[in-house]
């Protein structure tokens, strides 16, 4: 059975700049590039039938498209580190799509996440990697940012249980309204979106 959780997909240009990040930390095993992603909400191993009320209920999610930076990188695990991630700058529209996401599987009987929503981009899962190792990584590495890039849609995503994640397959996928990344009506409101 798949497990399931909602998501953001990385455009190829960000995916880039995070590949970057890549090396320089023993124990590391690095995420494919095709495989980077911001997970909104997971919801896991779920029965057939859930997984298509799950997706009835999301399509009437209607958020606007909005632009995202990834900026910053952390480990979580602090004794004991377990996995290296890019960060997102603070963003009060994903935070509202997360909220909207997590209200319906609430809603629909998911179990809820016992983490606070910490918006992120796994880069790599680590094995035996020592805590001094992840810190001079982190610190070489803690002025990262990419180039903001536009969130239009957000995906249901899959996942068959595997070493480092992914294979991860976009399910379904549903479009943010709104004037649409890509389509806006006037350099006025582009600038509005860039700041």
């Amino acid at each position: 059975m798949p497990r399931l959780f909602t998501a953001l997909e990385i455009p190829r240009e960000a995916a880039l700049s995070l590949s970057l990040l890549r090396g320089g930390l023993p124990g590391a095993r690095w995420i494919d590039v095709e495989n980077y992603h911001l997970t909104l909400r997971f919801i896991g191993d779920v029965e057939g039938h859930v997984a298509d009320e799950i997706a009835n209920a999301l399509d009437r999610v209607r958020r606007p498209s909005f632009m995202l930076t990834l900026s910053g990188v952390g480990a979580f695990g602090q004794k004991k580190p377990h996995a290296v991630w890019a960060g997102v700058s603070p963003s009060p529209d994903l935070n509202a799509l997360q909220a909207e996401i997590d209200r319906i599987c609430q809603r629909l009987g998911v179990a809820s996440d016992p983490r606070k929503f910490m918006p992120h981009v796994t880069l790599a899962r680590l094995r035996n990697s020592s805590p001094l190792d992840v810190a001079r990584y982190l610190s070489a590495r803690g002025n990262f940012s990419a180039l903001p890039f536009g969130v239009g849609r957000f995906v249901l995503m899959s996942s068959r249980d595997s070493v480092g994640g992914g294979p991860y397959i976009v399910e379904e996928a549903w479009p943010l309204a709104g004037p649409g990344v890509g389509r806006f009506a006037d350099a006025a409101e582009t600038a509005r979106f860039m700041r």
